[in-house]
């Protein structure tokens, strides 16, 4: 209790049948053991005792003044501000405590609080969803660039400033750990989890074509287990062949031809020498162009094998968008799972 600073009263009112009435105001100072598992979500009950520490219950007896709903309709009345915390219900009982030297009556009053939930809503929790949504649709972008790991770094660095703003407005009181603060840590795990299979998958994308073959049970175990699972397909090998006419496809033995079938694909056809003679152009310009249509053949087969690549780096390519694939799902599984727990744990301790 803090120093009296209420008026002097020195009158009290006296009953001829005993009872006596002192309307004497005190203010008193209370302190109460928060349970802040379920921050913001959480109720708080707190218990005044009112009792006599020197007499027993044979000299005094504490008894109700008035009714628990009489108590609460008149606290809320008299309350000027509206703060953090919301007064919900009163309750109150009659007690004895029972002691080896006799026995004391008490009062006691059970407050019920709950508080404001509103502004750590508003302030943590929805931007920490926001944050996750937005590495959550990071995925979307191509998983040879590299800027997408920059922006997801940019993301964990916007969220580590924001959670060191925000941090004085969590709970430093209380024997248990905050449930948000387990929302927050797994937030962040899984924002870290995201940048390093990034930085895999740009790996594995970036450097195919310095790396060797695709494993045998690396290509069985993705490319057509995982690729199926993720409703990815393996692109199919094109079945179309090239076959350039001219002296380098002539040997001794005979002429090598490509003649189309009925169904569109070239068939190979070796023609014995004997039956299939070479005459030399009559005509040197005619030749010549022949050499450059042959040059330049060359040259757009070189280029298309440099902008498609070569088999291994396909494979190494369909291996990460796999792989990526197959990581972007458990994530939001992982999120759904991990924000659907801790919804409900907030309720049900609620």
């Amino acid at each position: 209790m803090d120093a009296d600073q209420s008026p002097v009263t020195p009158y009290v009112y006296l009953h001829n049948t005993g009872l006596v009435y002192d309307d004497k105001p005190l203010r008193v100072v209370s302190s109460c053991q928060l349970g802040i598992y379920t921050f913001p979500f959480d109720v708080q009950n707190c218990t005044l005792t009112f009792g006599s520490y020197l007499h027993f219950d044979a000299d005094i007896r504490m008894v109700l003044g008035s009714s628990a709903e009489d108590a609460v309709e008149e606290s809320q009345s008299v309350l000027q501000t509206n703060g953090e915390w919301e007064l919900v219900d009163i309750k109150a009982t009659e007690s004895i405590l029972e002691l080896t030297d006799g026995a004391y009556h008490e009062a006691k009053y059970f407050i019920v609080l709950k508080r404001r939930s509103t502004l750590y809503v508003v302030n943590l929790l929805v931007p920490s969803c926001f944050l996750v949504t937005v590495d959550l649709f990071s995925f979307l972008l191509p998983t040879q660039c590299v800027d997408r790991s920059a922006f997801k770094m940019t993301l964990i660095l916007g969220y580590t400033v924001f959670l060191l703003i925000m941090n004085d407005l969590l709970p430093v009181t209380g024997n248990t750990t905050p449930l948000i603060n387990v929302f927050f840590s797994i937030s962040l795990a899984l924002m870290v989890c995201s940048l390093l299979e990034t930085v895999f998958i740009t790996k594995i994308q970036c450097s195919s074509t310095q790396q060797p073959a695709v494993p045998h049970w690396l290509r069985i175990v993705v490319l057509q287990y995982l690729a199926h699972l993720v409703c990815l397909p393996p692109k199919q090998r094109s079945n179309r062949v090239t076959v350039n006419i001219g002296q380098a496809n002539l040997n001794i033995n005979g002429a090598i031809l490509a003649v189309p079938s009925n169904n569109g694909q070239p068939q190979i056809h070796i023609v014995p020498a004997d039956q299939y003679t070479v005459k030399p152009p009559k005509d040197p310009r005619l030749e010549e162009l022949r050499k450059l249509s042959q040059d330049l053949h060359s040259i757009r087969l070189q280029m298309d094998e440099h902008f498609k690549g070569t088999h291994n780096s396909q494979e190494w390519h369909m291996v990460g968008i796999v792989i990526d694939r197959l990581l972007f799902g458990l994530y939001i599984l992982f999120i759904t799972s991990s924000f659907v727990t801790i919804v409900c744990l907030w309720f049900l301790k609620a």
